[in-house]
């Protein structure tokens, strides 16, 4: 599993022109999901999205985390995260979990995050997002499990 964390101000996501989800500050989150990922580790990336201090405090030092901030956070389901471009030009995916079970994992994630108290909101698995992104710093980290 792996995700790409930035912090964002004002983040939509919008599909075939409706909008879906909306946060006013806090964390973008793009999810991949990789063959062979079990259920425990969605506990452990939802903690460490969670609890990830990448927020300023009084003294501008990264310090808080989105819970410390009250921020929320959008989670996005993003298989292409598993792109395999060693090979030639255009990327295989190979590694990333089939749609279904991906989709279970990507939900789970953001149920963990709400039994920690993050506001949660959500893409559309497996549909063409419009995401229109404020980065914040900008502070942007890849964590893998």
């Amino acid at each position: 599993m792996k995700a790409v964390i930035q912090r964002v101000r004002q983040t939509t996501l919008s599909v075939d022109g409706k909008l879906i989800s909306s946060i006013p500050f806090g964390l973008a989150v793009y999810l991949g999901v990789k063959t062979g990922d079990v259920e425990e580790l969605c506990a452990q990336m939802a903690g460490k999205i969670a609890r990830m201090r990448i927020f300023e405090d009084a003294n501008g030092k990264m310090n808080l985390s989105v819970q410390d901030v009250g921020g929320e956070v959008l989670l996005i389901s993003q298989f292409t995260l598993y792109g395999d471009c060693s090979h030639g030009n255009r990327p295989g995916f190979t590694m990333a979990e089939r749609p279904e079970r991906a989709n279970q994992l990507y939900q789970k994630v953001g149920e963990e995050l709400r039994s920690l108290g993050v506001t949660v909101k959500t893409g559309v698995f497996g549909a063409d997002m419009k995401i229109e992104q404020f980065n914040d710093g900008p502070v942007t980290i890849i964590y893998e499990i």
